[in-house]
């Protein structure tokens, strides 16, 4: 069965998209970097046939607004035109309920096949990182791809899970965060792997972080 590709994406506003990120850099400068990894990765992920690309969003009134919340002033294409976005709603609940909601196919969902959702700050996140992920799906239940804050940029199963609860009690914004879900489903009965680590840019210290890392790239 063909595999879906799930964006979690917030609609891109002022003083509601990277807050901890705003912290540190202003609201405006945090509201630019969104726009731009967000524009950037239905660019990059849109482009490939292997899979369908769904894109989850908050709140879920935004469903609407989302051929003008991409467009940035350094892309002012529109990037899920390079292949159709379906959208849904994240729904309410914490993150963990949005994510398996999203990965299931949104409030009331019955998908099959293998998905993985990802976030919509991960500025070098690649379509053959995506499908190295999927390919771990051959061998586990679910794979997570890790970041170095100790976290997660990614998160997928082989079969779209079926409780919203089973990421309930983790850690998130934590180092904990990746740990903490590896074990609650592992608890659950299922096998997991990991696939490749990406840095997500969640606070002023990640941006910086990313961008030396950057710049000693020859």
């Amino acid at each position: 069965m063909r595999p879906r590709v799930v964006v979690l994406a917030k609609a891109p506003r002022m003083g509601r998209v990277k807050r901890r990120l705003a912290r540190g850099i202003g609201e405006a400068q945090a509201l630019r970097i969104y726009r731009a990894c967000l524009a950037a990765t239905l660019r990059r992920l849109g482009r490939d046939p292997r899979w369908d690309c769904v894109l989850a969003v908050a709140p879920d009134r935004a469903l609407t607004g989302w051929p003008r919340h991409c467009q940035t002033r350094h892309c002012q294409t529109r990037p899920w035109q390079t292949r159709p976005w379906q959208t849904q709603p994240q729904g309410r609940g914490d993150l963990g309920e949005r994510m398996l909601r999203g990965l299931a196919g949104g409030p009331g969902g019955c998908r099959r096949g293998p998905a993985v959702l990802v976030g919509s700050d991960i500025p070098e996140i690649t379509a053959a990182a995506v499908a190295r992920a999927l390919a771990r799906l051959r061998r586990a239940d679910a794979v997570f791809g890790p970041s170095e804050d100790g976290g997660y940029w990614l998160i997928g199963f082989r079969r779209p899970p079926r409780r919203t609860d089973l990421l309930a009690g983790v850690r998130w914004s934590s180092p904990q965060a990746l740990a903490d879900s590896r074990e609650r489903l592992e608890r659950a009965g299922l096998t997991t792997a990991l696939a490749d680590p990406l840095a997500d840019l969640d606070d002023r210290d990640s941006l910086r972080r990313w961008q030396r890392t950057a710049r000693r790239r020859p």
